[in-house]
């Protein structure tokens, strides 16, 4: 194995392009599908519903306490989502893309199932008991995808869309990203990761001391380094510049620094935790995709459950929301119960994710992205149809 990672490490990616003296290349309009990165996703998003399982109590006694220790720090999974889309934006970022077009695609990709389980949550605000009355402003905010900028809204309605106002700010702000990293070249890129990493650092580090005045877990300013980290690791991955571990060493950094989540500070130091696995994991998956080395996260039906996964993050956690008004707040049962309960809020979401994903992510893209003239061309028809670079998303992003 280690023998295949260092050649993978050494060989610049299949159809990149050449690199010159600079480290400046111009990436093909076609790449290979990276699948390892959404089996990954599904994983992320597992933890996640993990956390909300813990939080929500349906275990007690030691078999809550396994819970606690297996998902307590299931909220990084958002931090890899946040790597994972800028990864995947730069490695299907398209040469000559205008800015419009790609807010077009990233409207078609989020905006519709964001909407649907909106319209859910507001029905179930009116329908069921032990639910939050928002504002109309609180409620215009988090259809805007404005809400995680002001605190005191960031969990309204759907309380897990607040990261997907953080991946609206990652999108307003992608163009000049790109547009940045192709003049940077390799080193610059290096540089522009090693500025990220320190403001993860220093952001964790105030948080934890309070230094500002609102906790920046949820902040999509505070959380764009992330974002910016996959996108220098995909340009470094483009250029044949990428020296990470291999796949095996990176997810076991990644799980190390997962475990140790529940020695820091609650809330954002959380990130500075996980950040380093995340950030060589997910590279070293992409890689080993390209170079056909082994990935148990290539599997198929991994792969299938990780296009479900955005639909499956967003309607999760209503989900349990819904099920507090048959079984109460914090129910803690015994073992058998709560994993016979946890397996049908589990099964249900995920029947629902794949409601959301066939009935509305699906068509409501196609519809969106379908050519405005006859004469678009290749690019509108990449636009109308699901690409095999999507297809390797979380992000599918």
């Amino acid at each position: 194995m280690t023998t295949a990672t260092t050649r993978a490490n050494r060989t610049p990616p299949a159809r990149t392009g050449t690199a010159n003296g600079s480290g400046r290349s111009s990436p093909p309009t076609a790449l290979p599908s990276l699948p390892s990165l959404t089996g990954l996703r599904w994983m992320a998003a597992l933890l996640v519903f993990g956390l909300h399982v813990n939080n929500f109590g349906y275990f007690t006694g030691g078999a809550g306490s396994i819970v606690f220790w297996a998902f307590g720090a299931g909220a990084t999974g958002v931090s890899f989502f946040f790597v994972l889309s800028g990864f995947v934006l730069t490695w299907s970022a398209r040469p000559r893309d205008r800015a419009l077009a790609f807010w077009r695609r990233r409207i078609a990709r989020v905006y519709p199932v964001h909407l649907v389980t909106l319209a859910v949550a507001l029905l179930m605000t009116y329908t069921l008991a032990h639910q939050g009355n928002p504002t109309p402003k609180q409620t215009l905010a988090n259809a805007l995808l404005l809400h995680s900028w002001w605190h005191p809204w960031w969990q309204t309605l759907n309380p897990v869309s607040w990261s997907l106002a953080c991946e609206a700010f990652f999108y307003a702000s992608f163009p000049l990203l790109i547009l940045l990293l192709r003049r940077l070249g390799a080193r610059g890129s290096i540089a522009l990761g090693g500025l990220s990493v320190a403001a993860v650092v220093v952001l964790a580090w105030a948080d934890a001391h309070h230094w500002l005045d609102q906790p920046v877990y949820s902040f999509p300013a505070a959380r764009l380094p992330e974002f910016v980290l996959g996108a220098v690791t995909a340009r470094l991955v483009l250029l044949g510049r990428w020296r990470g571990p291999g796949l095996e060493a990176s997810l076991a950094l990644a799980i190390m620094g997962y475990f140790f989540v529940p020695q820091v500070t609650p809330g954002f130091s959380a990130t500075a935790c996980t950040l380093a696995g995340f950030t060589l994991l997910i590279p070293a998956a992409a890689v080993a995709d390209l170079q056909g080395l082994p990935s148990l996260w290539r599997h198929r039906r991994l792969v299938r459950l990780g296009e479900l996964s955005f639909a499956f993050y967003m309607i999760h956690l209503l989900v349990l929301r819904a099920g507090t008004n048959l079984l109460g707040t914090k129910p803690h049962f015994g073992v058998l119960t709560g994993v016979g309960v946890t397996a049908v809020v589990f099964g249900l979401s995920l029947g629902l994710s794949w409601l959301l994903y066939e009935a509305v992510e699906r068509p409501a893209r196609r519809l969106l992205l379908r050519r405005r003239r006859a004469g678009d061309g290749s690019a509108s028809r990449l636009e109308s149809l699901p690409s095999s670079r999507e297809a390797a998303a979380p992000a599918r992003d």
